[in-house]
């Protein structure tokens, strides 16, 4: 059995919708799309997509960009460029270029996998395998794809369970019990539940299998049809349904608990609040995401750095970090962490302290400054004795800071403040 789900993965070629631009990051994606945002200490959220990919036995892959995409194509050129042509692997970055109608980019999620179709034959796959590029998680594709494949479906749609409260925010499916999908709705008011539990309905991860000629034709005919949006879950899923041809894949059938995990992880960290949480939880004793586990890595471009420092050991001045992970080059000097995730390079200086803070790369705490429950950007620099998390109006006036107390920094914000 594991060498028929290995032969599948082997015929089956990666595509990642990689274009978004995450809005609800606010400042986070001013210069780079929303797969292209840093995550736990060393990766991108695109990394995690691609791993799965890697790790499953999928060795040729696209990747869709569009938005503000040259942080996510330069950092896909250095840490994903290991495939060998020779081999049949390969990753190519696709961008919007126009293939198809020189007036348009991609115009949804489908016409952005049509406008590469001559591209996608060339790699000759069976199935295709169409992925968000902007999830957190892990999951072995190769037992989608064996379900799709025994099953005979037109499209194998990767679900995962959510509260029916919770459901309003999701492309959500009607399956009955054997995982045929009977409706598929977009955002519904009133969710369908799954069968025999009406209290947890079943909310689509954006991830779908297609044998790759079927979604050839499919394709063709959506970029002829005026009426299209031209997007996977608006149009082509729901014509599927209509026909009886889409079956459910729950996630955690194929889910990868590696580590020390205890239940399926899958994470939309789409919001400040929701991607803020999602680095500091890494810091648990127990994480629910376990990322130290080798057995399931999550690949990405890693940066030659000296190993990181701690400096000072005075009363008020002593170099610590409780509770938290701190990443290569990153220099602690003097100051105190608690609940924090460093990125790389980062450096605190003398007597700061900061709590549940997400500092990214390269980003620089100046002395005496005080940082509670904020996210960093890369590059900023944090001046001398700066308070942040005591005064939430004065908070909201100079950063942005959301309903739960989360401040995002940004180096124009703190250029402002004069």
């Amino acid at each position: 059995m594991q060498q028929d789900r290995f032969s599948l993965a082997q015929q089956t070629m990666a595509y990642v919708l990689a274009g978004g631009r995450g809005s609800r990051l606010k400042e986070m994606t001013d210069i780079r799309a929303k797969p292209a945002v840093y995550f736990g200490g060393k990766t991108r959220i695109i990394d995690f997509a691609l791993s799965n990919a890697v790790n499953s036995g999928i060795r040729r892959i696209g990747v869709a960009t569009q938005y503000k995409a040259h942080s996510l194509i330069r950092h896909l050129q250095r840490g994903w460029s290991f495939f060998r042509a020779e081999r049949n692997e390969g990753l190519d970055i696709l961008p919007a270029s126009q293939m198809i109608d020189e007036t348009n980019w991609y115009k949804g999620t489908a016409d952005a996998v049509t406008q590469n179709l001559s591209i996608i034959r060339g790699y000759g796959p069976k199935y295709i395998l169409i992925l968000a590029g902007d999830h957190i998680y892990k999951q072995d594709y190769s037992f989608m794809i064996e379900q799709h494949v025994s099953t005979g479906a037109k499209v194998t749609v990767g679900c995962i369970e959510v509260p029916k409260e919770e459901a309003s925010g999701f492309g959500v499916m009607g399956v009955d019990e054997t995982d045929k999908i009977l409706e598929f709705v977009e955002k519904p008011a009133d969710p369908p539940t799954m069968p025999g539990d009406d209290t947890r309905s079943l909310a689509s991860m954006g991830i779908y299998v297609f044998d790759a000629e079927y979604l050839y034709g499919l394709l063709e005919a959506d970029a002829e049809d005026p009426e299209s949006e031209h997007d996977f879950g608006k149009n082509i899923i729901p014509a599927i349904v209509a026909e009886g041809g889409a079956y459910a894949h729950p996630f955690g059938r194929s889910c990868v608990m590696s580590g020390l995990e205890k239940e399926p992880y899958w994470r939309d960290v789409g919001t400040i609040d929701a991607y803020w949480k999602a680095n500091i939880d890494l810091t648990d004793f127990e994480p629910k995401l376990d990322i130290y586990a080798t057995d399931w890595p999550i690949w990405t471009y890693s940066e030659l750095t000296a190993p990181a420092k701690f400096i000072h050991n005075e009363e008020g001045r002593r170099g610590q970090a409780v509770s938290s992970m701190v990443s290569g080059g990153c220099i602690v000097s003097g100051s105190s962490l608690y609940r924090c995730l460093l990125f790389t390079g980062v450096k605190t200086h003398s007597f700061s302290q900061l709590e549940g803070v997400v500092a990214l790369p390269y980003a620089e705490v100046g002395r005496r400054a005080y940082i509670k429950n904020a996210i960093i950007d890369r590059g900023v620099k944090i001046p001398p004795g700066l308070i942040v998390g005591e005064d939430p109006k004065l908070d909201a006036k100079r950063f942005r800071r959301t309903e739960n107390g989360i401040c995002l920094i940004t180096q124009s914000m703190i250029d402002k403040l004069g």
